[in-house]
Formats: structure tokens, C-alpha cells, sequence
């Protein structure tokens, strides 16, 4: 089990921190890099699209999951 980091980024022109297991962290930065796209542009579509009231941490969290999950159904 790896310890909770809180990690700093700057979305659509503010900071803003997260706190994320390295696992986590990890695979969302290679989701941004198989997208091509930086990871603070990817942290800040999945803001754009969590629901009103939910925390960005747990956001990033399951769409970490999901992509996790797509990948073993390919």
C-alpha cells in the first residue's frame, strides 16, 4: 500500500491540489501521455466532466479505474 500524496497542479489558469496514492498518480500520468496531452490539460477535462460537489481526488480516481478496467476488456 502506498502512502496518500498531495500533489499541486494548475488547471484552466488556477492551482489546485490533489491528493493521490502513487498507483494512481502513475497511471493517470500514462493515460495523459497516451493521449498525447499534458497531464494538467487531462486533470482538467475530467474536472470539467465530475459531477457538481464531487471531489477532483476521488474524480481522478475512478477515471484511473476505468481506464484500468477498458484496458483488461481489450
Amino acid at each position: 500500500m502506498t502512502v496518500v500524496r498531495k500533489r499541486s497542479l494548475a488547471i484552466r489558469g488556477h492551482r489546485t491540489s490533489v491528493s493521490l496514492e502513487d498507483a494512481f498518480y502513475g497511471e493517470l500520468d500514462a493515460a495523459a501521455g497516451r493521449r498525447g496531452v499534458a497531464l494538467a490539460a487531462l486533470v482538467a477535462e475530467i474536472d470539467a466532466n465530475r459531477p457538481d460537489g464531487a471531489n477532483l481526488s476521488s474524480a481522478l480516481r475512478l477515471f484511473v479505474l476505468d481506464e484500468v478496467r477498458r484496458s483488461a476488456n481489450r
